[in-house]
C-alpha cells in the first residue's frame, strides 16, 4: 500500500512545510513554479503521514530545489502553524465527480535556512518532474509584493516572526 502525500486534519487543512533559503547577504531564495503561469514562491510541500515536519523540510528541499540536508542549517522555525484557505478555483475534489474537496487550505510549519555553500548547492532539475523553472536571490521583504494574494498574510506573519534572526532592514 503506497503513502499519500495528504495529511489532513479535523478541519480540512493539509499539513505542510514551507522553506525560505536566505544568503549569507540576507536575500532569499524565490522561485518560479512550473506552468507558465508567471507564479512565483517559496518552496513548500506536503508532510506525509508519518514524517515529522522537519523530516519533510529536508525531503521537500531536495524535491523542490535539489538542496541536500548537509547544504543548510536551520535558523528559526515558526512557533506555530501558520493557515490560509485556497481559493475555490484550487480546490482539489475527492475522486471523479467528487463534491467535497480534499482538503480547504494549508496549514503551515515554515523553516528558515541558511544556505551554507554557493548557488551550485541549488539544481531544480534534481527530480524527475521539476516543481520549479527558475529562481533567484530576492531582498527579504520582496515576496510579499509578489505572492499571491490568498498566501500574504501567511508570508508575511512569517517573514516577521523570521526577521529578527537575520540582518534584515525596512520591515514594513
Amino acid at each position: 500500500m503506497g503513502r499519500t502525500r495528504d495529511n489532513i486534519d479535523a478541519h480540512g487543512y493539509r499539513s505542510n512545510v514551507g522553506i525560505v533559503i536566505a544568503n549569507d547577504r540576507g536575500q532569499v531564495l524565490w522561485a518560479r513554479r512550473v506552468g507558465g503561469y508567471d507564479a512565483w514562491q517559496f518552496p513548500q510541500g506536503g508532510i506525509l503521514r508519518d514524517e515529522s515536519p522537519q523530516t519533510a523540510l529536508y525531503r521537500e528541499l531536495y524535491e523542490e530545489v535539489g538542496v541536500e540536508r548537509d547544504g543548510v542549517e536551520i535558523v528559526a522555525s515558526t512557533r506555530g502553524w501558520l493557515r490560509y484557505r485556497l481559493p475555490k478555483r484550487y480546490l482539489r475534489h475527492n475522486g471523479r465527480g467528487g463534491r467535497s474537496p480534499k482538503f480547504v487550505g494549508q496549514k503551515q510549519k515554515w523553516f528558515l535556512l541558511r544556505l551554507l555553500g554557493d548557488d551550485s548547492l541549488v539544481d531544480l532539475k534534481c527530480s524527475g518532474k521539476p516543481e520549479f523553472d527558475h529562481w533567484m536571490w530576492v531582498s527579504y521583504w520582496y515576496p510579499l509584493t509578489q505572492v499571491v494574494n490568498f498566501k500574504k498574510n501567511v508570508y508575511r506573519r512569517m517573514l516577521r516572526e523570521f526577521a529578527p534572526s537575520l540582518t534584515v532592514v525596512d520591515q514594513p
